[in-house]
């Protein structure tokens, strides 16, 4: 995944505080349950090991205990040889990140997967122009109107586009932010979004405020956790296992579900140094079930 540098991101939102960034997701709240249906595992999680033995780790996915996937490549193999891996091993993709530099191609790939949406994991390489460090608002523009074309050819080809956010969108463009202009400049019949809670936690948003300014806008959320930066370090944030960061999601659950939340997926941002690919997804599942 291309990402804007946290280190260089964060600070420059440094003077907020990160701590005060947090603290609203953190704060305390009802406690919430991740009831709206199976849990889900984002497979970029798990990409080393897919790659090295996709039966394997689909097997042992399952076997942790998750029953829904959302795929970001195959692992070398075609959209139905995956579909069919999936199958043998009791598990459904309803939503797959795809490369959209060809749309008809993508969709095809997401039917023979049997996904229901179609998401892009970033779109900043079919943007004219060279993107580096935050989102612009003529970049973010050019966004919403390359989504609302996404949108409907997704929606002729059956499917509904998502778009799913890093944390460069959040970085300040003026007196707003480019995520807000994609949410304003795209039709919500077209175009709805995947919340990286962790991503939008750490670029000093609340993923709740959202989910309650825009219910039915937020179908999926990917569940991802940071830790606190080292003691010294300039506003640098491994990713976590979940469970063992910063994030508390039973509030983010909560307010989420009321507002039209289908299907979430654990994500984790590397590097592994802790333990394996599959031992955090396990440990994900375990945080995930302790929620209920």
């Amino acid at each position: 995944m291309t990402i804007f540098s946290r280190r260089r991101f964060l600070a420059n939102t440094a003077r907020a505080g990160v701590a005060a960034l947090i603290a609203p997701v953190l704060s305390g709240v009802a406690r919430a349950l991740p009831s709206v249906g199976p849990a889900g595992i984002q497979l970029y999680a798990v990409k080393d090991s897919l790659a090295a033995d996709p039966a394997a780790t689909l097997r042992r996915i399952r076997e942790i205990g998750f029953r829904e996937v959302e795929t970001a490549g195959f692992a070398g193999l075609s959209a139905g040889e995956f579909r069919r891996l999936l199958d043998d091993h009791g598990l459904t993709a309803p939503s797959a990140h795809l490369d959209f530099s060809d749309p008809g191609a993508a969709f095809g790939e997401a039917h023979a997967l049997g996904a229901q949406y179609a998401a892009s994991g970033s779109l900043r390489g079919l943007i004219p122009g060279q993107h580096s460090g935050g989102m612009t608002l003529d970049e973010a523009q050019r966004t919403a109107e390359l989504a609302n074309r996404l949108g409907e050819q997704a929606r002729a080809a059956g499917l509904q586009y998502v778009y799913h956010n890093h944390n460069f969108e959040f970085a300040p463009a003026g007196e707003t932010i480019g995520y807000d202009l994609l949410l304003a400049a795209t039709d919500p019949a077209l175009v709805q979004f995947e919340i990286d809670c962790g991503w939008m936690v750490l670029g000093g948003r609340n993923p709740r405020d959202y989910f309650e300014r825009l219910p039915k806008r937020f179908p999926m959320i990917h569940v991802k956790d940071f830790l606190p930066a080292a003691r010294g370090a300039t506003a640098d944030y491994p990713g976590a296992e979940l469970g063992h960061g910063m994030i508390d999601y039973r509030p983010i659950f909560a307010t989420a579900e009321r507002a039209g939340l289908k299907h979430y997926f654990a994500e984790q941002e590397g590097p592994f140094t802790r333990m394996s690919q599959l031992e955090a997804a396990r440990q994900a599942f375990a945080y995930l079930k302790r929620l209920r």
